[in-house]
């Protein structure tokens, strides 16, 4: 695959995926100083800087679902492309990040 090409979500679909009850973890690679602004709920936060050394620790299964969101997704599509040379399979960066999830004023906690 082209690593240009990063695997997208949209903020409607994670939205969604949220409130069906899928089977998916979502990581924050925001720094812990911006997630006392708001955060998805049940994110796991994995700071971008930290992504290469602690993911597989934390998330083993190469196989899960993920979705990474930042703030306008800068961050999380450079986490995309580490973790798919990482072996990850099924993992998205939400497009356009926390500054879209705003503006659709979906749910945010501190």
């Amino acid at each position: 695959m082209n690593e240009l090409l990063i695997p997208q979500i949209t903020v409607d679909e994670v939205n969604d995926a949220i409130n069906g009850g899928k089977n998916f973890i979502l990581i924050d690679v925001r720094t812990t100083e911006e997630l006392t602004r708001g955060k998805i709920a049940g994110c796991i936060n994995i700071p971008i800087v930290e992504i290469k050394e602690k993911v597989v620790a934390i998330i083993p299964d190469k196989s899960k679902t993920i979705y990474v969101y930042c703030l306008s997704s800068s961050r999380s599509d450079v986490a995309v492309q580490i973790m798919r040379k990482l072996g990850y399979t099924k993992v998205f960066s939400m497009a356009h990040g926390l500054l879209e999830w705003r503006t659709k004023n979906y749910p945010l906690s501190v």
